[in-house]
């Protein structure tokens, strides 16, 4: 409960009045879901009215926390897709050190085996790169 508090903060101090209501909803079984209803203008042979939708933003039993910035990006894109969040939405450290590995393999096509030499201590052992061996 302490952890969906302070997504509940972040959110409502980010987008303040664009957010009409967050609920907590107390369960068990590790549930942490975050849904985003929220309505949009729709215009329709000349006339405008009023959609409701309604969007899974974050399943923990799928992707498990988010971080905070990742779960502001998506409601950003959502509610408000134009706004700038300033340091929000530089990319996160784990995406750009997956981008950094992926781009790594790409480059090389030795597949997802081969590392540079100078690669983290995690994957030292592993089979090197054409170009690093």
């Amino acid at each position: 409960m302490l952890r969906a508090a302070y997504y509940a903060q972040e959110l409502l101090s980010t987008f303040s009045t664009a957010i009409g209501e967050i609920a907590l909803i107390p369960t068990t079984g590790g549930v942490f879901t975050i849904n985003l209803t929220y309505q949009v203008q729709v215009q329709e042979s000349g006339k405008v009215d009023m959609e409701v939708k309604s969007v899974l933003i974050w399943d923990r039993k799928a992707e498990g926390f988010p971080e905070t910035k990742v779960l502001k990006q998506r409601v950003r894109d959502n509610l408000e897709p134009g706004r700038d969040l300033g340091h929000s939405d530089t990319p996160s450290k784990s995406a750009v050190k997956n981008d950094d590995k992926i781009l790594k393999e790409s480059e090389h096509n030795t597949g997802p085996s081969a590392v540079h030499a100078n690669d983290d201590k995690e994957t030292r052992g592993a089979e090197k790169c054409a170009d690093c061996a």
